[in-house]
Formats: C-alpha cells, sequence, structure tokens
C-alpha cells in the first residue's frame, strides 16, 4: 500500500485560506508569551529574531542537521505566508564560546518554509560533542549543543537516550523535556509520536480542563494550522532547553496528523466537511518536515536507521503513512494478510535491516505497541475509562485495532523472521497509549511462557496526555493499583504496566544489557513539576527478556 502525498513544491503554491490567516495574525501575542525581554524587543524593532529555539536532529557519524526558524520582520509570524527572504548564516564550534568553528555556512529562509531553515552539516568527527547557533541580520540565535554518532566500526561502550512520546500542549506543561534536558548525558532523545496534537481548543485536554489553550484555537486542517500549531509547541521553554541541549531523533504518530490516522484518512477527520484527506496529510507532512530536524526519508517518510558504532542501530518506523483502515471491532479482519501496518516495502526493509544487522542491540522506534494485549476481567468502572483510552469496545473485546493487534498478520511476519533467523537483541521502544510497560514479546502469547519470547519492549508513557486515572478521575496510583494485576494475569509476557502516572524514560545500552530507567512527574500541570525515579527494567545480551532491576543509572 502506498501513501497519498503531494509533493513539497506542490504544497508551497497552496495559499492558506484567509479565515486562517487571520486568525494566526490574531495569535501573535500568544507566541510571543514565552519569548525573553530580548527577543520582544527586536521582534518590535524589526530586528529579526529567533523566536522559536534552535534544534539538531539525525546525528550521523560525520555530521548532524540542524534547524531554526527565523522570524525576518514582526508580520512574518507562522503559518502566514507572509514576510522577505533572508540570509541565516550557522556555525559549528568545538567549543561553548566559538572560538574554534570548525564548520559555518548559510541558507535562504523563506516564506515559502515558512523561515525555517536547516543545515545538513559534514565533515565533523565521530562521536563528539559540538555547538552551534545561527545569525541573521545582525542577531544571534540561541546556542544549541550537539553530538554525532560515534564511527560505524567503533567499539562503543555506552550509549545513553531519553525517550517521550505524547506531549499535549492543552494538557499540561512540558517539565519531562526540561528534567531531561539538564541531565547533559545523553547522546540523543527518542521522540516516538504525538510531538503535537491537531484538536481545537477544549476537545482534549487534562481531564477536560485546559491547561494552555492551543493556537490556533480551531482543529487544525491546513498548511497554515499546522505550521502556526508546530510554533507554538516551539515556543515552550522546556521543549526549547531540551532540543539545545542534543540531537533528536523522531518518528511521527498520528496526532502529527489526526486521531486513529491510516494511510486514506484517519478517525478524526470527516472527509469533504474538512477538506480532502489527501491534502491535509500532504500538509501535516510538509509541515513536520519544515519545523523538525528529521531527514525526510522513503516517500517523504519518517522510517529510517541510524547507526552507533558496533554497539546499536536504530530502525524508525513510520506507522501511519502505509497502513490499511483500522479494523471494525469484533469483524475478525485483524488477521486479514491482505491488511497491513507497515506496508510490503517498509517491513521489508525492517525485516532484511535486522537479519543483516551486526551490532550487538536492534532498537527498533515503534510508535505504537507490539505486544499483544487482551483485558482480562477488569471490573466495570475500570474497563470502561480502559476500554476509551485503548480504543476498545466498553463490552471488552481484547483487541485494540489501531496498535499492531489489529494488524496481526504483519506482526507474525515479523516475529517469525525473528525466531527463524535466530535473531537476538531486538529491542522495541514504543509510545502511543500513554502507559508504561515493560513486556517480552512472545511468538505466541497464548501459550507464554512455555512458547519461546524474540524480543523485548519498553513503552514510554505520556508526557501530558490523559492516562487512565485521569479519564476516572482518580487520585494518581489507585487505578493502576487495581487495574495492573489484572492486566498482568491476562498478559503474561507483561513484566509491568504503570496506567497512570506522566513522565519519561532514559534508555542506557551497554554490550551487556539495554536497561530503561522510568521517571514520573510530580504534576503535568505545574510548570515547576519535580521527577523522581519510578522503576527500572533491562533485558540482557542474549536472553529477549525483560527482568527488573533495582539500580536506575
Amino acid at each position: 500500500m502506498t501513501s497519498r502525498h503531494r509533493s513539497f513544491e506542490s504544497l508551497n503554491s497552496l495559499a492558506p485560506r484567509r479565515r486562517t490567516v487571520v486568525k494566526a495574525a490574531a495569535a501573535t501575542a500568544a507566541l510571543a508569551g514565552p519569548l525573553t525581554a530580548a527577543s520582544s524587543a527586536r521582534a518590535v524593532t524589526g530586528a529579526p529574531a529567533f523566536l522559536h529555539g534552535v534544534a539538531s536532529g539525525d546525528p550521523l557519524p560525520d555530521g548532524v542537521l540542524l534547524w531554526t526558524r527565523v522570524t525576518p520582520v514582526p508580520e512574518a509570524i507562522p503559518g502566514s505566508g507572509i514576510g522577505p527572504d533572508i540570509e541565516v548564516g550557522w556555525a559549528v564550534a568545538t567549543d561553548r564560546a566559538f572560538t574554534n568553528v570548525v564548520a559555518r555556512g548559510s541558507v535562504t529562509a523563506t516564506a515559502a518554509s515558512d523561515h525555517t531553515v536547516k543545515a545538513d552539516v559534514r565533515g565533523l568527527e565521530p562521536a563528539t560533542d559540538y555547538w552551534f547557533r545561527f545569525s541573521a541580520g545582525g542577531t544571534d540565535s540561541p546556542v544549541g549543543r550537539t553530538r554525532t554518532a560515534p564511527a560505524h566500526d567503533a567499539a562503543v561502550p555506552r550509549l545513553r537516550f531519553g525517550v517521550v512520546s505524547c506531549a499535549n500542549w492543552e494538557a499540561g506543561h512540558f517539565a519531562a523535556y526540561r528534567h531531561l534536558a539538564a541531565r547533559g548525558d545523553l547522546d540523543a532523545w527518542l521522540h516516538l509520536g504525538d510531538y503535537i496534537y491537531e484538536y481545537g481548543s477544549g476537545e482534549y485536554a487534562a481531564r477536560g480542563r485546559v491547561v494552555r489553550p492551543h493556537t490556533p484555537a480551531h482543529e487544525i486542517l491546513t498548511l497554515a494550522d499546522y505550521r502556526a500549531r508546530h510554533a507554538t509547541y516551539k515556543t515552550d521553554p522546556d521543549l526549547q532547553a531540551l532540543h539545545r541541549s542534543a540531537p533528536v531523533v523522531a518518528i511521527w504518530d498520528d496526532h502529527e496528523f489526526a486521531d486513529n490516522t491510516w494511510s486514506g484518512g484517519a478517525g478524526n477527520h470527516t472527509e469533504g466537511a474538512e477538506g480532502a484527506w489527501s491534502a491535509r496529510q500532504a500538509a501535516a507532512k510538509q509541515a513536520y518536515f519544515e519545523w523538525m530536524p528529521v531527514r525526510p526519508a522513503v516517500e517523504g517518510t519518517t522510517y529510517r536507521r541510524l547507526r552507533f558504532g558496533r554497539l546499536a542501530d536504530l530502525s524508525l518506523l513510520d506507522l501511519r503513512s502505509f497502513r490499511s483502515q483500522q479494523a471494525a471491532l469484533g469483524s475478525g479482519s485483524v488477521d486479514d494478510p491482505d491488511r497491513t501496518l507497515t506496508g510490503r516495502a517498509q517491513l521489508d526493509w525492517l525485516k532484511a535491516g535486522l537479519a543483516a544487522s551486526d551490532t550487538t542491540w536492534r532498537l527498533v522506534g515503534n510508535s505504537v505497541m507490539i505486544s499483544p494485549f487482551v483485558v482480562g476481567s477488569l471490573t466495570a468502572d475500570l474497563l470502561k475509562p480502559l476500554a476509551k483510552l485503548l480504543g476498545l469496545p466498553q463490552e471488552g473485546l481484547a483487541i485494540n485495532t489501531d496498535q499492531w493487534d489489529g494488524y496481526t498478520d504483519d506482526r507474525r511476519e515479523l516475529l517469525d523472521h525473528l525466531r527463524s533467523h535466530a535473531i537476538r537483541n531486538t529491542v522495541f521502544l514504543t509510545g502511543d497509549i500513554h502507559m508504561a510497560w515493560a513486556n517480552d514479546v512472545p511468538v505466541n502469547a497464548g501459550t507464554y511462557p512455555l512458547s519461546e519470547s524474540v524480543a523485548t519492549e519498553f513503552v514510554v508513557t505520556s508526557v501530558t496526555s490523559d492516562n487512565l486515572d485521569d479519564i476516572v478521575k482518580a487520585p494518581e496510583g489507585t487505578v493502576s493499583a487495581a487495574a495492573a494485576p489484572v492486566i498482568r494475569a491476562a498478559n503474561r509476557h507483561v513484566h509491568w504496566v504503570d496506567t497512570d502516572r506522566h513522565g519519561y524514560g532514559v534508555l542506557d545500552v551497554t554490550a551487556d544489557r539495554v536497561q530503561m530507567d522510568y521517571y514520573a512527574l510530580s504534576d503535568r500541570t505545574s510548570p515547576n513539576a519535580t521527577s523522581a525515579w519510578a522503576r527500572s527494567y533491562r533485558t540482557r545480551s542474549g536472553t529477549q527478556k525483560v527482568e527488573r532491576t533495582h539500580d536506575p543509572v
């Protein structure tokens, strides 16, 4: 199955709707809120300003992708489609003071790219920290720190990645990003999807309460809308801090488009009334690649592979562009071999890459949970909110058709491939479902643990998006205490599940083991939320099983 999208060039010619431009102009004050006094002064005087921070991503042994967005004049707000071209210089140095600049260049920011720019810098040294900045019209951007990947055949003793997903602006503040930025020890950080949310203001918030309103206020549909929404998120000071601290490796999930996206539509899209899906999908993709430090891969998607010496490679998936429509619940079509989650080409690419890998660990950035899941005998008061969160019928049918559970032929083919080729040390890293999990990935969940596990999976919870206790509106921890034992009893490959807390993960990789440390936030609605270690799980080399450890890295 192929995705339906327009080229980036043709999308550049799409004019934003008049009402969108008017609303974007009205949003200038909202976007200016988090800016520094100096940036605000530059905006008033008309000098260029870097209001959305700087970022780097997709590190290679000899280079990295740098990103920023410049506001050349005050009226050139994101999504407006107006503003003059401006030359943007960039520089990379081995020190924060830029006394030893090793690379420099320039690129032109135009209204056609929403005044975003990227520099794909090469010729750098592997496994090295660098500092970078941009400049335009006499104004310098903030300084960012990035790091290149180890050399292809380097013997790497350790890698450390931050891991996040599901950051809904209206549901809280992004303190998780602040705590990751403060660590100072990350080789990179992984964003596993739902970097932005498409909803109109108030449609999906924190237990129904809007902590801070979206801009634009309406559900985003057009290229101008998606650009303005990305821009809103990029004004968050904690997100800016994390982007300045380390390179990001990102994939998209559904909310970068619309809830429950598939190749030909989405659950949260009404064809005709909200325009053509093909146009909305193309607009969302264009805005994503404009506003994210991500290299477009096959057919303008996010599936690609990065390597970190001989220790690990990271296969990143796009599970939205090629998938068949989610199966109707109870239809029995989840096993239909003609339906696909990955698309034929991507699944073949993943299988070939896993088989050919000569690294110790094979990491897979995966936006929806691959481990099988059944509900079990939950009480009615817990079953209904869990069904709502996971997209299940409230009668308790044990399928979430938006996950790999809804595309069992693809999963069976992939897991059989791991088993038949004796591919070891495959670890899936997953977001999406606003809960934290540590799972074995069995070939046959019904007979596990008598049958074998061929991989492991670490799922991180949401940064802010509602999880189970939020839907029930119960005190944090009380729902998980009741639901987790039932879930584990019905799913013997699940070692741990926390249905209630928000936070992030830190993945630590050595030759002997891959370990996920799970961290929980004190209050997602507070910009000053504290962070505390919650649990740690690891998988040892050669075991394909998860075990608990009481020693966070």
